[in-house]
């Protein structure tokens, strides 16, 4: 099918499935899904590559762009992705999680179609089944703002995008035989960056990156890993935040940066010191035992090798969790700053809004059986084969799921879990309180489908109505991911006006895999495309689904 014809196509769904605008322009792709031989840490390993890369094929865009991506899954087990922090306005269908999506079959392929719609940052992509996303099939997705809206910040000399985090040796099918046989899968076996991991002192390391002396550039960082926060900074070099998954922030500068798993920001570097190499260096954070990785960047024309004397790496300690809450709350939204929108952030006054409904959310460690699960407020999610959106969809949920079996309060013993397809039914437009509370002495870190939330708090302990007292309700980064130290909690809130079936989950594959996510079912009672799209002509079928009537549309 070509180009004119594609479009020709979008067009004439714009009544049903898409609505998206003519104008918008649209980015066309074709990845090839494969296993091929990777070595991030310097062992080589079956990975997972799209058009032979790892990382995958970067998404340059601008907001309000369409993305038409046709996937071919030539692996031997079905294949799904997910666009991290792509909102999906109206649009849950392409979400790519099994709650929302039949999984792509070996052998077949599916097309996605999404619109970055009223979107800019920095965000990635990631195959959301088993444990694929242990070998691979990421890669980043950016998105710049419209040229008729003003960024605040000068235009950089370049922009480079990185994906780092931790690794694995093993490959997705051994992890995924550990979790099934009830075991974890314990510690990573290092760091990659880019799809490498360097030694200090290696004399062969060809550079990440070039920068040329006087420029500034964009740095765009994910943290793409399992399960392991990390440290970044760049030897001899300080980080001017700018922009955080989707928002422009108040642009303080900093020595270094916690990034924890799923989430991406932006750092303007300047090209200031004498020309020569430096190492950016990565560093695991609240781990028992700390990884390290570096990766070179060179200055063009430079001819000194960098310094073997490495920027350190913040506490890991107690007085490291209180490090890295200090961090937080400096970040902050900028007020002033244009968005997608021309309109200033700041014009969006969400700390006097009203709470309708407050969740509180605490994640849980048990066996059951002697088998290894994760929970939340006693329920470990089990995905069905019919996918939950589309049970939905077809009046047929009775068939494959119960709504509300998770309370908005933790049990007195949340050690107790039960095994089900965990579904909250929630009110259209609500605007929602959720409070992660971590009694465990490992760091979570989690993330929302479908939506930004404000994330107005951070503190050690137990929550409690009272600590609404402590809340940032004037300039919290809206963002989609937040994480929660060890015996501590974390709030955030947001408007529940995006009509789906969206995944709260855990960043912590391990953890989503063994059941510590939940599906947020936000319907719209008008039944109509101003709220929701319909099933898009080219869904996947599978489950109970295949043979059922077709529901009535939606209409305008």
């Amino acid at each position: 099918m070509g180009r004119t014809t594609f479009v020709a196509l979008f067009i004439c769904l714009s009544a049903g499935a898409l609505m998206v605008h003519a104008e918008d322009p649209y980015h066309f792709f074709e990845w090839n899904v494969t296993y091929g031989t990777i070595a991030p840490l310097g062992v080589p390993q079956q990975g997972i590559l799209i058009n032979g890369q790892f990382p995958g094929p970067k998404i340059n865009c601008t907001s309000n762009n369409n993305i038409v991506v046709n996937v071919f899954n030539h692996l031997d087990e079905p294949f799904l992705l997910t666009w991290n922090g792509v909102q999906h306005r109206k649009n849950s269908w392409q979400d790519g999680t099994l709650g929302t999506m039949c999984p792509i079959l070996p052998g077949k392929n599916f097309t996605y179609h999404f619109q970055v719609k009223d979107q800019i940052g920095s965000f990635y992509y990631f195959p959301t089944t088993g444990l694929h996303k242990a070998s691979g099939a990421i890669g980043g997705l950016q998105v710049h703002s419209r040229d008729l809206i003003p960024v605040p910040f000068d235009n950089p000399a370049d922009e480079y995008f990185v994906l780092l985090g931790d690794w694995y040796n093993k490959g997705h099918k051994s992890l995924k035989k550990l979790l099934d046989s009830g075991r974890s899968i314990g510690r990573p076996d290092g760091i990659q960056i880019n799809g490498k991991s360097g030694k200090v002192g290696d004399k062969a390391a060809e550079p990440l990156f070039t920068m040329e002396s006087g420029k500034t550039y964009r740095y765009r960082v994910c943290n793409v890993g399992m399960r392991t926060s990390v440290n970044f900074r760049l030897q001899g070099h300080t980080l001017k935040l700018v922009e955080m998954e989707g928002s422009h922030t108040v642009q303080n500068v900093y020595d270094s940066l916690d990034l924890h798993v799923g989430q991406c920001l932006s750092v303007l570097v300047t090209a200031n010191q004498a020309p020569k190499d430096y190492y950016l260096v990565v560093s695991s954070r609240f781990a028992q035992h700390q990884l390290n990785s570096v990766a070179i960047i060179r200055y063009v024309n430079g001819n000194s090798p960098a310094s073997l004397e490495l920027p350190p790496s913040p506490p890991d300690n107690t007085e490291g969790i209180a490090w890295s809450i200090n961090q937080f709350r400096s970040f902050r939204w900028n007020l002033t700053a244009s968005a997608a929108r021309p309109n200033p952030q700041g014009s969006y006054h969400y700390g006097q809004i009203n709470i309708t409904r407050t969740i509180k959310l605490t994640n849980s460690r048990s066996y059951i059986d002697g088998k290894l699960r994760f929970g939340l407020n006693g329920v470990s999610h089990v995905d069905s084969k019919t996918p939950l959106k589309l049970a939905e969809y077809f009046k047929a949920s009775d068939k494959v799921f119960k709504y509300d079996l998770m309370k908005d309060e933790p049990p007195q013993d949340n050690t107790k879990v039960i095994l089900a397809p965990n579904v909250l039914n929630t009110t259209f437009r609500n605007f929602v309180e959720i409070i992660f509370e971590n009694h465990e002495r490992t760091i979570q870190t989690y993330h929302l489908d479908g939506y930004s939330f404000f994330a107005v708090a951070i503190e050690p302990g137990r929550w409690s109505p009272e600590k609404r007292m402590n809340y940032n309700l004037l300039d919290a980064v809206s963002r989609h991911n937040i994480q929660v130290y060890p015996n501590s909690w974390a709030a955030v809130m947001t408007t529940l006006d995006n009509a789906g079936m969206w995944s709260l989950r855990s960043e912590m594959w391990e953890r989503v895999y063994l059941g510590q996510q939940l599906y947020f079912s936000v319907l719209s009672p008008a039944r109509s495309l101003r709220d929701e799209y319909n099933l898009p002509d080219n869904a996947l079928l599978c489950g109970i689904v295949p043979g059922l009537p077709l529901p009535p549309l939606y209409t305008i």
